[in-house]
């Protein structure tokens, strides 16, 4: 399924709009990413720009669900954002979300959950929700958790072998990978749909991981999941 929905990106420095939109463009090469940073003078939000681009996201993608999610870094670019979807149509408008939202941490997740097909609804509630779907890190030294199933749960235990560990690309491999299979399955007791719950594990190589899945699919996702992590994610 393509994405339904695109991503504006305003910020006051065009910096800082073009390389979160590089970001996670890593994690969604697919999804449509329209950065508006900075003005001609330097720093600030253009009115100009993020019409163009907001224009441009609306016209990217369609269907049932689609349009474009607005991320903004601070106050007046909320302002500028609020001024550009008065100037527009009501239909266009009505098509645009504009969520509280942290900057880089909620284009990560909102781009994620645009590669994954998720509705504009979806992608602009997984943004708003990026601090709080991280959990805290996980010691590295913390001793393995038992591996013993429970019930119809499905256990197994992996070792990272790229030295990088899950850093931001393969977080987000796993992350689509475990919602497309639509089993509920945990890393280390991180979601294992969740891009930013992955990352905050600071997994790095050699680190030994516990995959958990529980009901129908559970033994094929587990072994998805271990194998992707066996291979290195092409970095070995």
């Amino acid at each position: 399924m393509s994405p339904r929905v695109a991503l504006v990106l305003v910020s006051h420095s065009r910096d800082v709009a073009v390389g979160t939109a590089a970001i996670a463009e890593q994690m969604a090469p697919e999804v449509g990413l329209f950065p508006a940073g900075g003005v001609p003078e330097g720093i600030g939000t253009s009115v100009d720009l993020v019409l163009s681009a907001v224009e441009e996201g609306l016209a990217a993608v369609s269907g049932e669900g689609s349009g474009v999610v607005v991320l903004t870094d601070l106050g007046s670019a909320l302002l500028t954002t609020d001024l550009v979807l008065e100037m527009i149509d009501e239909d266009e408008a009505a098509r645009v979300r504009v969520p509280s939202a942290p900057f880089v941490e909620g284009a990560v997740t909102a781009a994620v959950k645009a590669q994954q097909g998720g509705s504009v609804e979806e992608v602009a509630a997984a943004a708003a929700e990026a601090l709080s779907a991280a959990p805290a890190a996980v010691p590295a030294e913390s001793p393995p958790q038992a591996e013993a199933p429970v019930g119809d749960e499905v256990v197994a235990t992996v070792t990272v072998r790229n030295p990088m560990g899950l850093h931001a690309r393969p977080a987000a491999l796993l992350a689509r990978t475990v919602a497309d299979l639509g089993v509920p399955l945990t890393i280390d007791g991180s979601d294992g749909a969740s891009v930013l719950g992955l990352m905050a594990l600071s997994a790095t190589g050699g680190r030994e991981l516990t995959v958990r899945a529980t009901g129908p699919g559970a033994q094929a996702a587990v072994e998805t999941v271990v194998a992707m992590v066996e291979e290195g994610f092409g970095e070995v």
